[in-house]
């Protein structure tokens, strides 16, 4: 079982922590930053969330086949491009998102998506980067297990 062999159960465990490790680091931040309750961030993270979410699992799906058609491995750069379609593709949904709920000109929402982005682009990296070592040593752990037996 390689990076590419992810079952629908796995991709969406694998985006429910992407965005709960997410949401718990930002919603705070942002309301703080934004001089607006942590209930009113709170449902525009929930909001902006289920739309990511979806977006992980169908990004995730055509990157892993793209990779794999490719014959692509996961260097620096591999996750570097990764990590800026799936943040670019977020500010093409999200800034009108924004907009409406905080009530904000799209070039405000698009100025708050930049700080996002800020956010999300090194944590979706790390993030990435971590899910996968932890994935290998588990699916490893298996592997000797299931050899003992």
């Amino acid at each position: 079982m390689n990076a590419t062999d992810k079952k629908l159960g796995e991709r969406v465990l694998h985006a429910v922590l992407y965005e709960a490790c997410a949401m718990a680091l930002l919603v705070p931040l942002a309301s703080l930053l934004m001089n607006e309750s942590v209930l009113h961030m709170g449902v525009l993270a929930l909001m902006m969330s289920t739309v990511a979410m979806l977006w992980n699992m169908l990004f995730n799906a055509l990157f892993d086949r793209f990779e794999r058609a490719r014959g692509l491995k996961r260097t620096v750069a591999v996750r570097c491009v990764h990590a800026l379609l799936f943040e670019g593709g977020l500010v093409v949904m999200l800034v009108p998102l924004a907009a409406w709920w905080l009530n904000v000109s799209y070039w405000q929402a698009f100025l708050l998506d930049l700080g996002f982005f800020a956010f999300f682009l090194p944590y979706t990296y790390v993030f990435n980067w971590l899910y996968d070592h932890l994935r290998a040593r588990l699916i490893e752990r298996r592997a000797l297990a299931a050899a003992m037996e």
